[in-house]
């Protein structure tokens, strides 16, 4: 069964990726220029922080340095 939703994002990238060629620095730039036109409508995480084991923790440690 495939899924209509797929469908239709991988078609809008396989046009996104003609318009340049397959250049993929370019894709890039156009996507990082996107991007900046977006403001706050963009979700910016902080990297997940690795335990000993190699696990990411979802929230680093809490330091209270007062």
């Amino acid at each position: 069964m495939k899924d209509p939703i797929v469908a239709e994002v991988r078609r809008h990238r396989l046009e996104h990726t003609k318009r340049f060629n397959s250049d993929l620095r370019s894709i890039c730039e156009d996507l990082r220029r996107f991007e900046a036109t977006l403001g706050d409508r963009v979700v910016k995480s902080r990297p997940n922080r690795l335990t000993e084991k190699g696990k990411s923790k979802s929230q680093p440690p809490h330091r209270d340095d007062g």
